[in-house]
């Protein structure tokens, strides 16, 4: 049905409550000619006539009654579906659908669901991780977050923070094995790759040098799809990784790991989170959103400054056994390099 045959049936259903075409108008805003036109237009549709008209008063004719009777508890009905949409938008309840990326996001967004959800349980969460950049109708999403440029598509988006990709080891593989001073040293230690949980693609190391992003294409020493997994083998020493600040900013602070190479660390992608128009979003949503814009902002609790990454480089070096630290260091300092990084 046309939106302009609703208007005239609400219209007609008007007229015969107040007794006037005259005054339906004016309930509706409109015109008593625009009213009376509408109204012939229904009726012209509908092939009968409903109402016998005078200029003073009007009255129903039998098809017009009938056609009261069946119109007036679908219009009833209409009418309490909006109220309840109404109602439900204010409400912070309801289904509320999230896409993030895998990698490196569960530490990142388990907080905000987690605390989302004590404050408000009437909200259904509906998460979905995935690191292919999705598309905003298929996914229904209501909030997405992404990781690299901001998102096109016709949907607001708001960047959070900056991502830092920091070379990390654990103080133990330190001990057995010293530390790279240069890009170059990385040849010579054993490193960790992720490959593209899609397609196997073995993603290349991202640094920065003379404030360029260089690709950095290493043999591993171990590989993995899954980043947690990854950030485990560098806490157990078996290899130095290139790991994101999501995940690891507080085992640095917390001195699990040690940032190796930090005046190269690659910052130029960002954490955004995205969504549509905040005019028409039920309360659940802008609420959630107004939660990821205060808790991650600022984002101190995930972003090392240049200062802090030095600092915990040479406390975390300095922390090792400086006699395994120093032979280790020997060691690397006397080998030949097998090849060099491709950039």
């Amino acid at each position: 049905m046309a939106v302009n045959d609703m208007r005239a049936i609400d219209l007609f259903t008007k007229a015969v409550a107040l007794g006037s075409i005259r005054r339906a108008a004016a309930a509706h805003g409109i015109s008593a000619q625009a009213a009376s036109k509408s109204l012939a237009m229904l009726e012209q549709r509908l092939g009968v006539r409903l109402l016998h008209r005078t200029t003073r008063s009007i009255a129903l004719t039998s098809e017009g009654q009938q056609f009261l009777e069946g119109a007036q508890p679908a219009l009833a009905a209409l009418e309490r579906a909006i109220d309840s949409v109404r109602t439900s938008k204010d409400e912070i309840a309801g289904p509320l659908r999230i896409v993030a990326p895998r990698y490196g996001f569960k530490p990142l967004l388990w907080p905000l669901i987690d605390e989302f959800c004590h404050l408000h349980p009437a909200v259904e969460a509906h998460l979905k991780l995935d690191d292919r950049v999705g598309d905003w109708v298929n996914d229904r999403a209501d909030v997405g977050f992404r990781i690299g440029s901001a998102p096109e598509g016709g949907v607001a988006a708001r960047r959070l923070f900056a991502m830092q990709l920091i070379v990390c080891a654990a103080p133990s593989y330190i001990a057995a094995h010293g530390a790279p001073t240069s890009i170059e040293q990385l040849t010579l230690h054993r490193c960790s790759v992720l490959r593209h949980s899609a397609s196997g693609r073995v993603l290349p190391w991202l640094l920065k040098r003379d404030g360029e992003v260089i690709s950095l294409d290493l043999n591993p020493s171990l590989s993995t799809n899954d980043a947690e997994l990854e950030i485990e083998a560098v806490l157990s020493g078996h290899a130095i990784g290139l790991l994101a600040n999501l995940s690891v900013a507080p085992l640095i602070r917390a001195g699990r790991l040690v940032p190796l190479l930090t005046g190269h660390v690659a910052d130029h992608m960002s954490v955004y989170v995205y969504y549509g128009s905040r005019a028409a979003q039920p309360s659940r949503v802008r609420s959630f959103i107004d939660l990821v814009a205060e808790r991650l902002g600022h984002a101190s609790e995930h972003v090392l400054d240049a200062r802090e990454l030095a600092e915990a480089q040479t406390r975390g070096i300095q922390s090792v056994t400086p006699t395994m630290t120093d032979a280790a260091s020997k060691m690397a300092s006397t080998s030949t390099p097998s090849a060099r990084p491709s950039c």
